[in-house]
């Protein structure tokens, strides 16, 4: 094949991956989507001499960057030079997976077929990805299925790498079944047929766990305590009316909104990340005019509890370590304080719990690399709370009530983590509530994926979730993944949902990421058998 047919191949791989995604994509196009990045690597594999050294990355980095644009292009409005690095480092990223794969081909496969290779490496790379200081795990392939839970009700059994795998293996083995029909093979029902043996492994691999999910997802029945919940979208001008309305005029807002829905059985009220727009010293929370009028709020309601999102400070001890996110504090010399994006519980009990944000967003939140990249820290983005490196909690917090519920925040970014979201629910959490402020990118692409990947944590930790947002889409999901309620973009809004408060653990939780820890070790095994080898043989 001629190399600009290759190009438009790497092109359609791309749009095809892109066009299976959330919300309006047709999910099971990510079943094929990778075939044309399979057949380019076959063809450059059997003809080396027709392609330079670097020809499949530049072919293969023109399809990965398609799918990264078309489906993260909403970074785009809340910070171009961010964009372009994020597209640019991810596809980078995703490039060298494939190009691990086909490298391993020609040296320890020998040109045959290497599909466990890929199958580790790409596996590898998006569990690599949940812990890094660029970690960006938008596009786990499993995460493609966020609006069909009733097709992986097996992800409390798996997590989302569990359909990275599922998508992976039906990609290959379609993929071998065309090569059979273009070399012509001969199709027979002899059990030692490789058309016959190809064929039905996709078949029983594509249809095994449809019918186990679809038979799970129409037999599972809630779990736990009966709960009722309201969630509060107060809808805040991001950019222009959160800095210029006074703090408690937004709190007033959003307690009258609700009010409409609260009454003496609702045991939780729900309000976004950074709802209160006071900075406040943890140390100081009774003179905070927003603490005490939510104080006074919750005291009408014999059984509430208000989570609510805020920024809080905590000046460290004197000589205490200086962490990765002190600050210098400006009223006393060699004193240092932390910054925190913050969720604080008040209910009857008197005594505030808090958890600060631990999953922080990279270039927001969270400066990469810190020591590399200390002097453009005071560029970081406010997209919603306080900036530059933050301080995190060390554990995934439970918060107990005077009800005698369990639950957890999860605030923004964190829900897209799957592991650390479980981790709340091995802790104790029996619901879990997500914050957020997803008004950034505006009416995008942006929150509705956002929104869209709390259903695969329901399902993966079969608890059900409130999600409050500030602008974006707040929702009710319950422990199969359906969305019971859900609010309207750019619309202040308050919901009520009874939602069941489930203390069962699932395999998924207790044993967290099993299937991308084996393929990080099984890739970085092979990698390096891989690169030994070819040293070896370059030195002969």
């Amino acid at each position: 094949m001629k190399k600009y047919q290759l190009i438009l191949l790497s092109i359609l791989s791309g749009l095809l991956l892109a066009a299976a995604w959330p919300l309006n994509g047709f999910c099971y196009l990510i079943f094929i989507a990778f075939i044309p990045m399979l057949w380019i690597e076959h063809e450059i594999t059997k003809n080396p001499h027709q392609h330079g050294k670097f020809s499949f990355f530049l072919i293969a980095f023109a399809g990965f960057l398609v799918w990264n644009v078309l489906t993260t292009y909403w970074i785009w409005n809340s910070t171009k030079a961010g964009a372009i690095f994020a597209f640019l480092l991810m596809t980078f990223l995703m490039t060298l997976v494939f190009n691990f794969y086909h490298y391993s081909r020609k040296i320890i496969f020998k040109g045959n077929k290497a599909y466990l290779a890929l199958i580790l490496y790409w596996i590898a790379f998006e569990y690599f990805n949940l812990d890094w200081d660029f970690s960006f795990p938008w596009l786990i392939l499993g995460n493609v299925f966020a609006t069909h839970p009733q097709l992986v009700q097996w992800f409390d059994i798996t997590g989302a790498f569990g359909g990275t795998l599922w998508v992976m293996l039906v990609n290959v083995l379609l993929f071998e079944i065309l090569l059979h029909i273009r070399n012509k093979d001969k199709f027979s029902f002899k059990l030692n047929n490789k058309f016959l043996k190809t064929s039905l492994s996709c078949l029983l691999i594509v249809t095994l766990p449809l019918i186990f999910s679809l038979f799970t997802y129409y037999h599972y029945q809630e779990k736990g305590k009966a709960t009722e919940v309201v969630a509060v979208q107060p809808n805040i001008d991001p950019y222009f009316e959160q800095y210029t309305t006074p703090p408690l005029e937004i709190l007033e807002r959003m307690l009258n909104l609700a009010q409409q829905k609260t009454d003496s059985n609702v045991e939780f009220v729900l309000f976004p990340e950074s709802a209160l727009q006071e900075y406040i010293w943890e140390d100081r929370f009774s003179f905070s005019p927003s603490v005490n009028r939510l104080r006074y709020f919750v005291s009408a309601y014999p059984k509430l509890a208000v989570i609510t999102g805020l920024s809080s400070r905590r000046l460290l001890e004197k000589g205490a370590a200086i962490t990765a996110a002190a600050r210098d504090y400006p009223d006393e010399k060699d004193r240092y304080y932390e910054e925190y994006n913050t969720a604080l519980l008040v209910d009857q009990n008197g005594v505030l719990q808090l958890y600060h944000k631990s999953k922080l967003t990279p270039g927001v939140e969270k400066m990469p690399f810190k020591k590399i990249f200390k002097p453009i820290e005071k560029f970081a983005l406010d997209l919603g709370g306080t900036i530059g490196t933050l301080g995190i909690d060390a554990e995934r917090k439970v918060f107990h009530c005077k009800n005698n519920s369990n639950v957890s925040p999860v605030i923004c970014y964190e829900s897209v983590y799957g592991a650390y979201v479980s981790e709340f629910v091995k802790n104790g959490a029996e619901l879990l509530f997500i914050i957020t402020n997803d008004g950034w990118w505006g009416n995008t692409a942006g929150h509705r994926q956002h929104f869209s990947y709390a259903a695969l944590r329901a399902v993966e930790c079969r608890r059900d979730f409130a999600r409050s947002a500030n602008t974006g889409i707040s929702c009710f999901i319950n422990q199969r993944g359906d969305v019971l309620q859900r609010t309207e973009y750019w619309k202040p809004d308050v919901i009520r949902q009874t939602l069941y408060a489930n203390n069962t653990i699932t395999f998924y939780v207790k044993f967290g990421d099993y299937i991308g820890i084996i393929a990080l070790y099984g890739g970085l095994i092979l990698l390096l058998l891989s690169l030994v080898k070819g040293f070896l043989l370059k030195r002969k």
